[in-house]
């Protein structure tokens, strides 16, 4: 059986290995890249257009990521780093548009203006009292907060129509928000490695076993044809493993001592959808409210105008369950056969731990079509239910690890997990995800080309992205010229 000789390989075909390839392309065009992904076309699972939320998450209106103490105090360092990471996928982006490697912004991203929605008392002092920290910091300077129902009225109609006009509402909005279609994205970033002479794109191929050889710093990795059976071996001195939900057992299967006391825990996750011109053209935001007790932070609920593979529709929830699969079309066995005697207790606390997010899975699961449209009228109070029908978003595994006591942290995050001599890396979470891939690429460069990082890679990361090497979070000034740049590149103002 013959070896290739890589440089790189990319396992998964999803935004984050095309974001990774793209920048070491970039950095070093002779760097042999290949990319395997077990399905027939890449962005099929996580990357999909119809299995993510398609927002580009940059803590506007994501209300979980402003967490609130019992005091009632309310942070917003999350939001303030979330907001500074998607800036570095937007400048990212911008710089491939302008080089050609991107198609017309519209092809991906979407301007949508980012709103925050509430009723009641207690939520509207908490949406004020986060309004004022935020607006207070020049990342988010732009937000717009509101308590009058006719403001409010022109900034998402369907949401106000039919409202009890005594109910106190609020609203905070930021009109530079963004709709991403992560699935054109990848695609395009794949179609363009796929014109350079040292990318090789493996479809309906699977990894079946690993081969460390550690004094060279270098893996063997065996590949099955999943249509013909036969199996062929890939030498390299990197593999990345960005295969979403597959990642865990990929990490695990490769043996490196820093996988160890990692598990994953499956969560499903299903949207309302309605593609009626007439309500779709009334509603141009993505609207968040609040998540209920117990909820992961993937369950947020909110109305989204999207725009996928150029079609618009309008979307709402998402509405979460439990399953054992880690990838959409993975097996039902997946969660049995990650359990190991290293994981095993972390896993055993996680469950005893949580039993309001199980509770809170239960009841998801067990929603009638009129359950979940009740639901959808907190946003929507003229909704009909025959305009809306039931699709089914991706997988997302959210990661349980070992704490300080080696008991179980279930982490909803993104992690990246990373072998010591910097041969192998594999990113495992979930929101905020694709939104960061830019970010999440670049810790990947730090920890595994560590050595490459200055010089000539360092002046390549600089002009793709301006603000490399500095923080967005404390440099006004460097954050209003990019931010002023990027909006006008991908059209977003």
């Amino acid at each position: 059986m013959t070896t290739q000789q890589v440089d790189v390989l990319l396992v998964g075909g999803g935004v984050m290995s095309a974001t990774l390839g793209t920048l070491l392309n970039k950095l070093d065009p002779a760097l042999k890249l290949t990319m395997v992904e077990r399905l027939d076309h890449v962005a099929h699972e996580s990357t999909d257009g119809w299995n993510n939320a398609g927002t580009g998450h940059a803590g506007y209106c994501e209300l979980n990521y402003t967490a609130e103490d019992d005091s009632g105090n309310i942070s917003i360092d999350r939001a303030l780093t979330i907001n500074a990471n998607f800036e570095i996928s937007l400048q990212l982006w911008s710089y491939l548009v302008e080089t050609g490697d991107l198609p017309q912004p519209d092809q991906f991203i979407n301007a949508t203006p980012h709103m925050s929605f509430v009723w009641g008392e207690k939520n509207v002092a908490f949406l004020r009292q986060r309004a004022e920290k935020m607006s207070a910091h020049h990342l988010f300077k732009d937000m717009e907060f509101s308590e009058d129902p006719e403001v409010l009225k022109q900034w998402m109609p369907l949401v106000m129509g039919g409202r009890d006009p005594n109910e106190k509402v609020a609203a905070t909005r930021t009109s530079y928000g963004s709709d991403v279609d992560f699935g054109s994205l990848t695609r395009n970033l794949v179609g363009h490695l796929e014109q350079q002479e040292n990318f090789d794109l493996l479809l309906n191929h699977e990894v079946i076993d690993f081969e460390r050889h550690q004094q060279q710093k270098r893996w063997t990795v065996t590949l099955r044809d999943r249509l013909s059976g036969k199996t062929k071996t890939v030498n390299t001195g990197f593999v990345f493993l960005g295969a979403g939900g597959g990642s865990l057992p990929l990490l695990q299967a490769s043996g490196i001592e820093e996988a160890e006391g990692y598990g994953g825990f499956p969560v499903s996750g299903q949207w309302l959808v309605c593609k009626d011109e007439k309500i779709v053209s009334q509603h141009h935001a993505k609207v968040y409210g609040k998540a209920p007790i117990g909820a992961p932070p993937m369950s947020v609920p909110h109305l989204d105008t999207r725009i996928i593979n150029g079609e618009p529709a309008l979307l709402f929830g998402p509405y979460a369950g439990f399953t054992t699969k880690f990838l959409k079309s993975g097996s039902k066995l997946d969660l049995l056969k990650s359990v190991s005697t290293d994981n095993l207790f972390p896993m055993i606390s996680v469950g005893m731990n949580n039993m309001d997010l199980t509770k809170y899975l239960i009841s998801e699961v067990m929603q009638s079509h009129d359950d979940r449209v009740e639901t959808l009228r907190g946003y929507f109070p003229d909704c009909k239910s025959s305009d809306w029908t039931l699709a089914h978003a991706g997988q997302r595994v959210q990661v349980i690890k070992k704490d300080a006591k080696g008991k179980g942290k279930l982490e909803f995050g993104t992690e990246l997990v990373a072998a010591a001599d910097g041969s192998l890396a594999a990113l495992l979470g979930a929101s905020p995800g694709a939104s960061v891939a830019a970010h999440a690429m670049l810790e990947v460069l730090d920890k595994c080309f560590a050595e490459k990082m200055t010089g000539e890679w360092q002046q390549g990361l600089k002009t793709m992205i301006p603000s490399y090497g500095e923080s967005l979070i404390e440099n006004s000034e460097l954050l209003g010229r990019v931010r002023e740049h990027t909006l006008s590149t991908l059209k977003l103002k």
